[in-house]
């Protein structure tokens, strides 16, 4: 009898568990993207891979939609992030400076950081370049499906004036692509819950 109850509970427990993933996902899912036309002093450009001296793919997408919230003068500076990952050799952020500035970005308007290696280091190290600057407000680039996580970890280090602008040009578009990422972000969005990192 104690056994069939504590069967009974365990699986009314792993449904809620399961249906809490779900919803976690639909909100990772439909989370506001920003506006194209939304402006602030600087956007925030969150790291990702690259290719010995070359952005990869993905991250191209996130530097050229800082450039093109630039040029339409929706902000002033662009701050990159993003340290050495596993097997680089070159900074995430100066891979993206170099690439910007080739497209005609002054590089006095581009600030980088080379320390941070998560999402959430790359915000804690943007933050000390926002205070250093007088810099106040921000739009977070990054992929549609990482903006929920993002923007939870810079409101959570004190960003406030931050709004999401995920790039519209994104990799990920395909069901095929977008939905490992989406359990990819699901699981780093349930560990930062949990660990706070």
């Amino acid at each position: 009898m104690f056994l069939s109850r504590l069967l009974k509970i365990t699986q009314w427990l792993t449904f809620l568990f399961l249906l809490w993933i779900l919803f976690l996902g639909f909100q990772i899912a439909t989370f506001p993207l920003g506006k194209l036309t939304d402006k602030a002093d600087v956007a925030i450009v969150l790291g990702a891979a690259v290719n010995a001296d070359k952005p990869s793919p993905v991250f191209k997408e996130r530097i050229n939609h800082a450039i093109n919230l630039y040029q339409a003068g929706n902000i002033q500076k662009i701050i990159f992030t993003g340290g050495l990952g596993e097997g680089e050799t070159v900074a995430e952020s100066l891979v993206a400076k170099k690439y910007a500035m080739s497209l005609g970005i002054p590089e006095t308007d581009i600030l980088t950081e080379i320390e941070s290696d998560t999402t959430r280091d790359n915000l804690l190290e943007a933050q000390q370049l926002l205070i250093t600057t007088g810099l106040a407000s921000t739009l977070i680039v990054s992929d549609p499906l990482h903006s929920k996580r993002a923007m939870m970890m810079a409101k959570d280090i004190g960003l406030v004036e931050v709004k999401p602008s995920a790039t519209p040009t994104t990799r990920y578009q395909s069901l095929k692509t977008k939905v490992p990422f989406l359990l990819r972000e699901v699981y780093f969005y349930l560990h930062y819950l949990v660990f706070n990192e």
